[in-house]
Order: structure tokens, then C-alpha cells, then sequence
């Protein structure tokens, strides 16, 4: 049961020492971009916390500038309410994105395939032309890929087109803010 949380440590410490770097990068302040981490963080020992949850759902959380989202499944309504009001009630989080499924839990292959999804989002996201790529945050959840950042219009039509080429990929959400 520690391995949903010992995974969450682990992030943060990579995430933790890449931050300096991609700060340089990021249209949030450090400040935010710390704070997303910590909102993360926090999601993880509240949903931890809560036994029933724990045990009978998958869920992930992201916070990007403050905005939370909630992805995964969970085998009722009840459930995937409770874990959107814990994740709500946390101190910082501005807006829940609530993208949990009412479904049984999703196997380790459906994860490993929305990991390779993800992997290759990036990948073609980073490497496109006259685009900065580590100004987009991507999460996939059984073939669905979500798109968060702050970007502009055209920025934000240029990540959509090019995560919609990969393979795997069954739909795309933006979930971008919009800067000028």
C-alpha cells in the first residue's frame, strides 16, 4: 500500500532537483511552480490517508498553476466525490479537474501503455520546431491524454496537433491557461 506513496516521494525528489532547471523555462513563478509540488504532494497523504479510497481506487493527481487535475477510476460516484472534495479542500488548489472515471481500477498494462503514450507525447512535443515544449505538462489515462500549461492560442493548437499524431493516443484534452 506504500507504493503509490514511496512513488509520489520519488517524483518529488526528481522533480524537486530538476525545478531549478526548469524554472528558467516556466511561464509560472518558482514560487508556483514549488507550490504545484507541494498541492501534489499533499493530494497523495490526504487520498493516502483515506483507507476506502486507498484501496479501491486509482487516481492521480497534477497541479499545474494551481489547477488540479484529478484522473483515474473509481468503482463509484461516492467515491470519485469524496477524493474531488479532498483534493478541493487542499490550501493553494484554485480549480479541480475532475476526470475520474467510475470504473474498476485500471491493470499495470493499461498504465505501462499510458506511460509509453505519455513518453512519446513528450518526446514529439520537445522536439518540434520553435516551440518550447517543457512549457507543456502531459498525463495520459487509458489512451487519454490531457494537456495542461500556460501557453498561448497557437502554442496551444501546435502541442493539441502534435499529440494527436501519436500512436495510442484515442482523444486529446486541453486543459491549457491562455496567456497573450
Amino acid at each position: 500500500m506504500l507504493v503509490p506513496l514511496l512513488y509520489a516521494c520519488a517524483a518529488a525528489l526528481v522533480t524537486g532537483g530538476a525545478t531549478g532547471a526548469a524554472v528558467a523555462y516556466d511561464r509560472r513563478t518558482t514560487g508556483t511552480v514549488i507550490e504545484d509540488e507541494s498541492i501534489e504532494l499533499r493530494a497523495v497523504k490526504a487520498l493516502y490517508a483515506d483507507k476506502e479510497l486507498n484501496e479501491q481506487t486509482h487516481l492521480n493527481v497534477t497541479s499545474y498553476n494551481t489547477i488540479v487535475l484529478v484522473s483515474g477510476e473509481a468503482p463509484d460516484e461516492e467515491l470519485r466525490n469524496r477524493a474531488i472534495e479532498i483534493i478541493r479542500n487542499l490550501p493553494k488548489v484554485t480549480h479541480v479537474h475532475n476526470e475520474i472515471k467510475i470504473a474498476a481500477p485500471s491493470s499495470m498494462v493499461s498504465r505501462s501503455s499510458d506511460t509509453l503514450i505519455t513518453t512519446k507525447v513528450k518526446t514529439k512535443v520537445m522536439t518540434l520546431k520553435n516551440f518550447d515544449g517543457t512549457r507543456v505538462k502531459v498525463v495520459t489515462e487509458n489512451g487519454v491524454v490531457y494537456l495542461m500549461g500556460l501557453l498561448t492560442r497557437e502554442e496551444s493548437d501546435i502541442a493539441t496537433d502534435a499529440a494527436r499524431q501519436v500512436g495510442g493516443v484515442q482523444k486529446v484534452v486541453k486543459l491549457f491557461e491562455y496567456v497573450k
